[in-house]
Formats: structure tokens, sequence, C-alpha cells
């Protein structure tokens, strides 16, 4: 059975992570260029927000 895990990175992205494996990074700041994806701009942005983890098993 395979997990998938978001991880929701401090002032960042939130990875998706399939079997432990880092798949794509998505944007949550906004200010992406490649939406869905995150493109960095949550630095230039300033984005703040915690950390978090969502796992589906």
């Amino acid at each position: 059975m395979e997990t998938i895990e978001f991880e929701f990175t401090k002032d960042g992205p939130i990875l998706v992570k399939k079997d432990g494996k880092m798949e794509f990074a998505l944007c949550r700041c906004g200010h992406s260029t490649k939406k869905p994806f995150c493109s960095g701009a949550h630095v230039s942005a300033g984005f703040k927000a915690d950390a978090s983890r969502l796992e589906l098993k």
C-alpha cells in the first residue's frame, strides 16, 4: 500500500511525497510563476506560514 504525504514547509511550499520520495512542490503563497507548482517566489514575496504534515495511507 502506497503512502502519500503532504509536508507544509515553514514559510514555503507543500512538498508532495509518495512512499517517502518527493514527487513535486505545490505553491501555497499565491505568487508562483509556475502555478500550481512552486517557483520559489515565496522567498521574495515574504510568505510566512507554519510547518505541518498530513499523511494518507
